[in-house]
């Protein structure tokens, strides 16, 4: 069996999640992560990196013999890493899991990715796209929608780029700080405008070499700061997986609807594919609405999926490279996962960095993936907005989110702030 060299490109939550399960494998030889935290140095060497250096990246390729490439966030997907990569005379046969810039814009245009759904009858919100010079014509639109109103700026915004606007007024006022005011820079040059779907929001998620895929497991996330989906919108406050409501019957229409359609599309489009899609869901009365793509996994989904992949994921991302996905056997635990994300106070303001993070050794009930830390002479400081996730693995939902608060509750460092109701709306007492 010939152990390979592995790249992760990250440093956030997700990448935890996917090193600690990448570093199970037996495929292994050794992992690196550029640039990683304080979590991932755990499963492999971190190297100080930034995911669009892409100079630096290839050095590295090159130095360490690496023999696989994953991508974690979008940025340097929709910035052409992997281009980068078929462009160079060394680096165009290393094995890459992520898309070309042409499969990136799935996530890096909104508007692309509305026309794509449209071309390729995808259920979703009725929309349009609108700039500064059609401003006009925007105000117009939104009043022929019912309240509320979907702006969501076209480009990448770190999560932050939709607004769920209640008046007519607030829309109006959103649109122009968007088009004209650049509230967003250049992300919000153009702006979808989109009817409101009522209804529950899910996750789902695939991989695909471009041909075939594989679903992994569904998740829900939470994106609100405040209790009760309160506040404004983070990068995510926790997720839990499998979600009650996403019935066998509901997966099997999401995946005829929408992710069939979608890897077909692809093939239709001429746009080569080998890597995760993200389906950022709505379930409305039963039938699932596609709200987004992502190009790659979520966070916090990720940490509470790869906890419930029982198969070697080093396996299915080989088997994607070359093209031979529809040999993998794929196999999930029954178990639920659910995650909890603590962060530093006054995220998704402002917020302070470099706090000492306390009790993380007295964790034994749960998994910890690091997000947003550093190390420094043997401790863990806080690094980021999103600190550390905490997921909780049992055979039900309200076990699992007792671990995890008992577990959350362990750990401590200045203005820590997580969210304890997490779940509690998909448990049996609330359904």
């Amino acid at each position: 069996m010939k152990k390979i060299n592995v790249l992760l490109i990250g440093s956030g939550g997700r990448e935890h999640a996917l090193a600690w399960k990448l570093s199970q494998s037996p495929l292994l030889q050794q992992l690196y992560i550029a640039s990683g935290n304080a979590g991932t140095c755990e499963t492999g060497t971190n190297v100080d990196i930034s995911v669009n250096d892409f100079e630096g990246i290839r050095q590295l390729v090159r130095d360490k013999n690496i023999e696989l490439v994953v991508v974690g966030p979008e940025d340097p997907l929709v910035k052409g890493l992997h281009d980068f990569f078929l462009a160079d005379k060394q680096l165009h046969a290393v094995p890459f899991i992520g898309p070309q810039k042409a499969g990136a814009a799935l996530e890096g245009s909104k508007d692309f990715a509305k026309q794509f759904m449209q071309r390729h009858g995808i259920p979703t919100a009725a929309y349009q796209t609108f700039t500064k010079e059609t401003l006009t014509q925007g105000c117009v639109f939104l009043r022929k929608l019912k309240a509320p109103f979907v702006l969501k700026a076209d480009g990448l915004a770190a999560g932050k780029g939709v607004a769920i606007c209640k008046t007519i007024e607030e829309a109006e006022n959103e649109l122009s700080e968007m088009l004209t005011f650049e509230k967003f820079g250049t992300a919000s040059a153009k702006v979808v405008i989109e009817e409101f779907l009522d209804g529950i929001e899910l996750s789902a998620f695939a991989i695909t070499d471009g041909r075939d895929y594989i679903i992994f497991p569904e998740a829900k996330d939470y994106k609100r700061i405040g209790e009760d989906d309160t506040g404004p919108n983070t990068g995510g406050m926790g997720a839990v997986s499998p979600v009650p409501f996403a019935n066998k019957e509901f997966l099997q229409k999401v995946e005829e609807r929408i992710i069939k359609p979608t890897i077909l599309g692809l093939q239709k489009d001429q746009i080569p594919y080998q890597g995760f899609l993200f389906f950022g869901l709505m379930n409305v009365d039963g039938n699932p609405y596609l709200i987004e793509y992502n190009v790659r996994l979520g966070d916090p989904e990720t940490e509470a999926i790869m906890p419930r992949i029982k198969s070697d994921v080093l396996e299915i991302f080989l088997a994607v490279a070359e093209g031979r996905l529809s040999e993998i056997e794929f196999e999930t635990d029954s178990r639920t996962a659910a995650c909890i994300m603590l962060v530093s106070g006054g995220y998704p303001g402002k917020y302070e960095k470099g706090k000492l993070i306390h009790g993380l050794d007295m964790v034994t009930e749960s998994l910890v993936f690091h997000a947003g830390t550093i190390l420094n002479e043997g401790k863990v400081y806080s690094s980021g907005g999103r600190v550390v996730a905490i997921t909780a693995l049992a055979d039900s939902l309200e076990q699992a989110l007792k671990l995890a608060n008992g577990s959350a509750s362990s750990i401590s460092f200045e203005n820590v702030y997580y969210r304890k109701d997490i779940g509690n709306d998909l448990t049996s007492n609330n359904q």
